[in-house]
C-alpha cells in the first residue's frame, strides 16, 4: 500500500522544505535589491500568482491522480500507447532535474556545513582545523559532501512519515525561528536601515523594465521548483481528502515569505558589513550575490562582531543548511519513490544504493570542478528543467483534458465545482502557462 502524509502540515512542511532553498536566501534578496528594490517584490509576487501558483496545483494534481513516482503518473495522463510513451520521456526527463541539482547542490551544502563546523571549532580556539574547514580545498570538500549526502540519505531511507514528513515538520518551524533571531539583532546595527530602504523602497520607474520582469518571471518559476517533479511526487504521498489549491496556496506563501524575509536579513547583514568596512559591491558595481555573499561578505561581517559574532554565524550556517536538507531529501526522493516502485525494492537498499551513486558522481564534480560544475548546473536547472515545466503544461492541460483535471481538483473540495474562477483555471494552464514558461525558456537559454 501506498504511504501517504500523515496530516495537511506534514504536506506543507515537506513541500515547502523542497521549494526553500539556498536560492531563496542567497539569490532572490540581492536580486530584488539590484532591479528596483519594491518594485521587483510587487513584480515577483504578480508572477507568482499568475505562473508558478497555477503551475503548482497543476503538478500536485498530477501526483495525487497517479500514485506514483513522476514517470508512472505522468504516464497514466495518456490515453494512447504513443501518448503514454512520450509522457513517460517527459517523465524521465524530470527525474533527472533533482538528480542532477543535487549533485552540486551537495557540494555547496557540503561548504555551508564544513563552515557551520568552523563556526564551532573557532569557539574552541581550534585554528589549525578552523583554517582547514574555511579552505576551499578538494579533500575538505569531498568529505563535506558525503557528510551530507549522509544526513540526506537518513532522513530518506526512513520513509515519507517517520522520515521526509517527521523532519521536515521539525526543521521546517526551526528555520523561520532563526530567521526571526537574526532579523531582531541584525536590525540592531548601524546601517541596517540603509539595506532595509535598499531592499523595500520601489523604484517603480522599473516596474515595466523588460530585464526585472524576466528576472522576477525566472525567480518565481524556480523558487516553486516548477518542472523538478519533486511538488508532483509529493503530491502522490496527499491524501484525496485533502484541498489541492489550499495546500498549494500555503505552500507558495511560506515559500515567498521565506524568501521576503531572507531579504529582510542578508540585506541589512550587508548594509552592516559595508559599514564595517566590508566590500559588499563587485567590481561592476552590482551587489555581491551567491557563494560569494555566503562564504565571505557575511562570514568577514560576523569576524567584525566580536564574540557575538561568533554566535552569529552559528546561527546562520545552521539556518542555511536546514534550508539545504529540507530541499535535498525532496531531490534524492524523486529517483528513489522510482525505482522502489519499479524494481520492488526495499526503500532503505534502493536509498543508499542510488544515494551512494550520486555522491560518487558528485565527487568526479569536485575532481573537475572547473569543467563540470557550471556545466551541471546550467545544463538541469537553466536547460531540461524548464523544457519539463512546458510538458506538464502540455501533458496536464492538453493531454490529460480539461474534465479530468478538473475532476481532480475538486476532490477535497466539492465547493470548488461552482468556482468560476477554478472553472477557467484548466484553460489557463493551458493557453497562458505554456506561453509564460516559453519565456521562462528563452530568458534561460
Amino acid at each position: 500500500m501506498r504511504e501517504h502524509f500523515a496530516s495537511r502540515f506534514g504536506f506543507i512542511m515537506a513541500a515547502a522544505g523542497a521549494a526553500v532553498g539556498l536560492g531563496n536566501i542567497w539569490g532572490f534578496p540581492t536580486q530584488a535589491a539590484s532591479n528596483g528594490g519594491g518594485a521587483f517584490l510587487v513584480a515577483y509576487l504578480v508572477l507568482v500568482l499568475i505562473l508558478a501558483f497555477p503551475m503548482l496545483v497543476m503538478e500536485v494534481a498530477i501526483g495525487r491522480y497517479g500514485q506514483a513516482n513522476p514517470v508512472d503518473s505522468v504516464r497514466k495522463l495518456g490515453k494512447t500507447a504513443l501518448q503514454k510513451r512520450l509522457a513517460a520521456l517527459v517523465g524521465y526527463a524530470g527525474m533527472m532535474v533533482p538528480s542532477l541539482v543535487l549533485s552540486f547542490y551537495a557540494i555547496v551544502a557540503g561548504w555551508l556545513l564544513a563552515f557551520l563546523a568552523a563556526s564551532i571549532t573557532r569557539m574552541l580556539g581550534w585554528q589549525v582545523v578552523t583554517d582547514w574547514l574555511e579552505a576551499f580545498g578538494l579533500g575538505r570538500n569531498i568529505v563535506w559532501t558525503l557528510v551530507f549526502y549522509l544526513l540526506t540519505i537518513l532522513v530518506v531511507q526512513a520513509g515519507v512519515r517517520k522520515g521526509i514528513e517527521r523532519w521536515s515538520a521539525r526543521l521546517m518551524p526551526a528555520l523561520f525561528m532563526l530567521f526571526i533571531l537574526l532579523f531582531c539583532y541584525i536590525l540592531t546595527q548601524q546601517g541596517a536601515m540603509e539595506g532595509l530602504r535598499h531592499y523595500l523602497v520601489p523604484d517603480f520607474s522599473r516596474i515595466m523594465d523588460s530585464q526585472l520582469l524576466i528576472s522576477a518571471m525566472g525567480q518565481a518559476f524556480f523558487s516553486l521548483t516548477i518542472g523538478g517533479c519533486s511538488m508532483l511526487m509529493y503530491g502522490s504521498y496527499l491524501s484525496r481528502q485533502e484541498s489541492i489549491p489550499t495546500t498549494a496556496f500555503q505552500v507558495t506563501l511560506i515559500d515567498t515569505g521565506v524568501a521576503f524575509l531572507a531579504g529582510l536579513v542578508i540585506l541589512p547583514a550587508m548594509f552592516v558589513a559595508m559599514h564595517n568596512g566590508v566590500t559588499i559591491y563587485g567590481e561592476d558595481g552590482s551587489l555581491l550575490s551567491s557563494d560569494t555573499l555566503v562564504f565571505q561578505v557575511l562570514p568577514a561581517l560576523f569576524d567584525t562582531m566580536g564574540p557575538v559574532g561568533l554566535g552569529m554565524a552559528l546561527v546562520f550556517f545552521v539556518l542555511m543548511g536546514i534550508a539545504a536538507l529540507t530541499s535535498s531529501i525532496s531531490m534524492l526522493e524523486v529517483p528513489v519513490s522510482y525505482a522502489t516502485e519499479r524494481f520492488k525494492a526495499p526503500r532503505p537498499l534502493m536509498t543508499w544504493l542510488l544515494g551512494s551513486a550520486l555522491a560518487l558522481f558528485s565527487v568526479v564534480i569536485c575532481l573537475n570542478f572547473g569543467t563540470l560544475f557550471g556545466f551541471v548546473i546550467r545544463l538541469s536547472t537553466q536547460n531540461i528543467q524548464p523544457l519539463v515545466g512546458l510538458g506538464f503544461c502540455v501533458l496536464g492541460g492538453w493531454m490529460w483534458g480539461r474534465a479530468k483535471l478538473f475532476e481532480e481538483l475538486v476532490k477535497g473540495t466539492p465547493a470548488l465545482a461552482d468556482s468560476l474562477f477554478w472553472r477557467i483555471w484548466p484553460w489557463y494552464v493551458r493557453l497562458i502557462c505554456p506561453l509564460l514558461v516559453v519565456l521562462v525558456i528563452g530568458s534561460s537559454w
